[in-house]
C-alpha cells in the first residue's frame, strides 16, 4: 500500500454492500490489476438455524483486525484492503464478513485476502451463538481445528514453503 495509507476496518451491526465497498476501495486508482473479495455468509446446513448471534469485544475487535490487516499490508504489495465484520443477530443467507484486497497483481490480492480471513476465523475476538428453529438457544459455536490449521500455514516456518 502507499505510504501513509491504512486498511479500512469496520465492525458494524448493519449489512454491507460488496459492490459499493469494491468501488470505494478502487475509485480513482489506476495501479490496481486485481481485486479479490471474500464474503462470508451465515449458513444453515442442517436446516435448524433461525439465526446466529455474534458478539464481540468492542475496541479490542477493531484493534485486532486492524493489526492483522497491517500485517497483510506489510507482507504483500497491496493498493487497498478492507475488512468488515458484522455483529448482532444474523439470519441464514445474510452477510457476516467481507474482505476486499486490491493489488497490482492478482496473486498478492489472493494471498492477502486468504491470510486475513484465516486470522479473522481464529484470532478476532468474536463469539457466535446459535438460535434454533425449535426455540432453543444452542451452545456457543466452538472454533474448528481446521481453521487453526489454515491460519498456521501463515507462520514464519510455513511461509518459506508457500513462497508467501
Amino acid at each position: 500500500m502507499t505510504a501513509g495509507s491504512a486498511p479500512t476496518v469496520r465492525i458494524q451491526r448493519e449489512d454491507f454492500d460488496t459492490a459499493a465497498e469494491i468501488e470505494r476501495l478502487t475509485r480513482g486508482k489506476t495501479d490496481i490489476g486485481g481485486v479479490v473479495t471474500f464474503s462470508g455468509l451465515c449458513r444453515d446446513e442442517a436446516g435448524r438455524l433461525v439465526a446466529l448471534e455474534l458478539e464481540h469485544y468492542p475496541g479490542m475487535a477493531e484493534a485486532e483486525i486492524a493489526r492483522i490487516a497491517r500485517q497483510a499490508m506489510e507482507r504483500w504489495p497491496l493498493a487497498g484492503l478492507t475488512a468488515i465484520h458484522r455483529y448482532g443477530r444474523i439470519e441464514p443467507g445474510q452477510n457476516i464478513v467481507l474482505v476486499v484486497a486490491a493489488s497490482s497483481h492478482r496473486q498478492a490480492a489472493f494471498e492477502a485476502a486468504s491470510f486475513l480471513m484465516d486470522y479473522l476465523k481464529t484470532r478476532a475476538p468474536f463469539w457466535k451463538k446459535e438460535h434454533r428453529l425449535d426455540g432453543t438457544a444452542g451452545d456457543w459455536v466452538e472454533a474448528k481445528a481446521a481453521d487453526d490449521e489454515a491460519a498456521e500455514r501463515w507462520t514464519t516456518a510455513a511461509v518459506g514453503k508457500l513462497g508467501g
